[in-house]
């Protein structure tokens, strides 16, 4: 494998606008402590004694399918659905459990965020999460599939949504080639 060079410039991936980042999450659950905190994916609630069984933090380095390196940063929290406990867990509770991921792990409060959910039977699913709702004395968040995408041709969309401000038309991208 060759390192890259001084002159190769690496694109940094950064979290969609619409998911939330552990910085984020976290920011929001200082603010609610004592509320309960559900997660919803796949059209259903994870039970109330689910679990986060691991924290880690991972640097990425990869080429994309128009042979552009990529780097990010993501921050992984797994969460088993069981229903081992009456007690569903605090904001207060999921912040301690990251406070002290971090006295050994250097996590990147701004990365991005993916959560792995799984039964215990069925096998771990990618989804990002959604920016907390308070609703009463709960917070909820939203979990969705993370989908796979074409880096290439989600920045040509970009570039093409900030310089054609009200055009009309169809948009294509020329990638994975």
């Amino acid at each position: 494998m060759n390192a890259l060079g001084k002159d190769d410039v690496v694109a940094t991936v950064l979290p969609d606008p619409g998911e939330a980042t552990i910085g984020s999450l976290l920011g929001f659950f200082a603010s609610h402590p004592k509320h309960r905190v559900t997660f919803r994916y796949d059209g259903r609630t994870a039970r109330p004694g689910y679990h986060v069984t691991e924290v880690k933090a991972g640097a990425f380095a990869a080429l994309d399918c128009g042979a552009n390196p990529e780097s990010w940063d993501e921050i992984f929290v797994q969460l088993w659905d069981v229903d081992d406990s009456p007690e569903q867990m605090t904001a207060g509770k999921f912040s301690a459990i990251v406070r002290k991921v971090t006295e050994h792990v250097a996590l990147d409060m701004d990365a991005r965020l993916t959560f792995e959910v799984s039964d215990g039977i069925l096998p771990m699913q990618l989804h990002r999460a959604a920016a907390p709702e308070a609703v009463e004395d709960e917070i909820v968040v939203e979990l969705s599939a993370r989908p796979a995408s074409c880096k290439p041709r989600d920045r040509w969309l970009a570039e093409q949504s900030k310089s054609a401000s009200g055009c009309c038309g169809s948009v294509s991208a020329k990638c994975c080639q």
